[in-house]
């Protein structure tokens, strides 16, 4: 199937989706947290993870194989996810889902900064700079500002923001290295075989492995391992493949706000006016630097877009 060089209702309603699904994954890790320790739900959250992307690998007859001729580079993209679950697991046990999802999903803030370095036609100019200098700011009222009280947490916040790192690091990595010649299913096939024995053999130095363990807490790691490390990873890929990276990437500001939302409503999270301003900050540099520049033409078949 040819890329579309447009969104249409389908990708809209599934990108909704996704958007949807991030943000409700940021309570269930909140809550999966009461069972279990943050780091050890991380490390079976990518056991568990792996062992669906294998079967489903071996369903789709897609090859099951680590190649070596990617083996830096794999190692590499699953060291960054595993440090990216290790702040990210840990954040959330200190600091608001609200917080978290104004923090974290600025990720493609940093990607683009990265971008304006390392990638072709990557460079920042016009809306995109407004946009990155807005975004950032929200990010630094986010942090600076606390009137959640006990709720809010410095390190928490700051974990967050390592994780949004790491997650851009994620992203770089699978463009700009051997990784971009391999399959989405490798890609992620290697960053959860790397990840599951590291955050596992890191979580012994984080504590008991398990808390005050209940079934809802195995349901949020079965939900986790399922729903959103295996099956979430590869819509999104399919969908970059099937729609213009651009657009796709221009959903990414409704995520902070799902998440703002579904921390009130599942875990009656106060949301002082701090949290507003940021919002909104970094909503509108998300949409100035995923807007096309006047004058951009479509890619060329081949072409990144």
């Amino acid at each position: 199937m040819s890329k579309k060089d447009k969104l249409d209702f389908a990708g809209v309603i599934m990108l909704v989706g996704f958007a949807l699904l991030l943000a409700f994954n940021q309570v269930v890790i909140k809550i999966t947290n009461g069972g279990f320790q943050p780091v050890f739900s991380a490390g079976i959250r990518s056991v568990l993870a792996l062992f669906v992307l294998l079967g489903w690998m071996r369903l789709t007859g897609k090859p099951i194989v680590l190649s070596r001729h990617v083996l830096r580079s794999g190692i590499g993209i699953g060291l960054l996810f595993a440090l990216e679950f290790v702040l990210l697991f840990i954040a959330l046990d200190l600091t608001t889902v609200s917080r978290v999802g104004i923090i974290f999903y600025t990720m493609p803030v940093w990607l683009a900064l990265a971008g304006h370095f390392y990638l072709p036609g990557g460079r920042l100019q016009g809306a995109s700079v407004l946009g990155l200098v807005l975004a950032t700011a929200g990010v630094i009222w986010a942090i600076g500002n606390r009137s959640e009280g006990q709720q809010a947490s410095w390190v928490g916040d700051l974990a967050t923001l390592a994780a949004a790192w790491c997650w851009a690091g994620i992203a770089l990595t699978a463009r700009t290295t051997r990784l971009a010649q391999i399959l989405p299913e490798q890609q992620l096939l290697w960053q959860l075989a790397v990840s599951a024995p590291v955050l596992l053999l890191v979580s012994a130095g984080f504590g008991p492995a398990l808390r005050d363990l209940q079934e809802i807490h195995i349901a949020g790691l079965l939900f986790q391992s399922t729903a959103v490390a295996c099956f979430g990873f590869l819509a999104w890929f399919w969908l970059l493949k099937q729609y213009p990276t651009s657009g796709v990437a221009s959903f990414s500001f409704l995520s902070p706000v799902f998440a703002v939302i579904m921390g009130w409503l599942f875990l009656g999270e106060q949301i002082g006016p701090e949290i507003y301003i940021a919002l909104g900050l970094v909503c509108l540099g998300l949409i100035l630097i995923n807007k096309k520049p006047a004058g951009h033409r479509p890619a060329e078949a081949g072409e990144d877009d």
